[in-house]
């Protein structure tokens, strides 16, 4: 698969109604159209957020030799714009990582090879604005983009109760909510999402390129812990 640019994606913010301490968070009803409802304002209001997405199955690249695979991108996003990553690629039969940095649309990458740090080079489109924004990402892919929404069930994931929702997302807006990684392309979205926040807390979903099936699984924890992002250190 072709790269379109490197990593990323998303998340959220909801008030969370508590009485005192003592008493246990309100929840939202088990309603596929209000869960989603709230669940899109959290998208949009995310102070910050660790993120985690990994790929298996088919390789996807994010260079234009096709020579760097995408494997995993861990990170943390700080609103309004700027992102942090450790990405993980694999590059015939070894795995590199690589850090990236990305402020207010400009983009710092790491030399596999060194670990230095410098501008990232043309093509390279890695912008997280993008997918927290308010009117492109998350936020209205639940608001608007889903179509065939069905509700599964109320599940426990990783020992913590969650809302299943299944659908097909809109094809722009899986693009931007794997950061450009994929193709435009409707999929089959599946969603866990947090009963009492309304945060998207995990989300699985496959792509095809040339008939071969990628699958793409995301996670997202620590929403609103304060953190500072800031320009890596470059020699001149």
């Amino acid at each position: 698969m072709k790269r379109l640019s490197l990593l990323l994606l998303v998340p959220l913010t909801l008030a969370t109604a508590c009485g005192n301490s003592e008493e246990p968070a309100s929840t939202l009803p088990p309603d596929a159209a209000v869960v989603l409802e709230a669940s899109a304002q959290a998208m949009g209001s995310v102070e910050s957020v660790r993120f985690l997405i990994e790929r298996s199955g088919a390789p996807v690249y994010i260079d234009n030799l096709d020579t760097l695979n995408f494997a995993l991108a861990e990170g943390q996003f700080a609103a309004p714009s700027s992102a942090n990553a450790v990405v993980t690629l694999a590059v015939g039969n070894i795995n590199a990582q690589i850090g990236a940095i990305a402020i207010d649309g400009q983009t710092w990458l790491t030399n596999p090879i060194t670990g230095e740090w410098d501008e990232a080079p043309s093509g390279y489109d890695f912008d997280p604005a993008t997918l927290f924004d308010p009117e492109l990402g998350w936020r209205p892919l639940l608001a608007d983009g889903l179509s065939g929404v069905e509700w599964i069930g109320e599940e426990t994931r990783n020992s913590e109760p969650r809302y299943h929702i299944r659908a097909v997302a809109d094809e722009d807006r899986v693009a931007l909510i794997l950061a450009g990684l994929i193709r435009k392309q409707p999929v089959d979205l599946d969603v866990w999402i947090d009963p009492a926040s309304g945060y998207v807390r995990e989300a699985e979903l496959s792509t095809v390129y040339e008939g071969q099936t990628s699958d793409w699984y995301i996670e997202f924890s620590e929403f609103d812990v304060p953190i500072e992002i800031e320009p890596p250190d470059i020699e001149s």
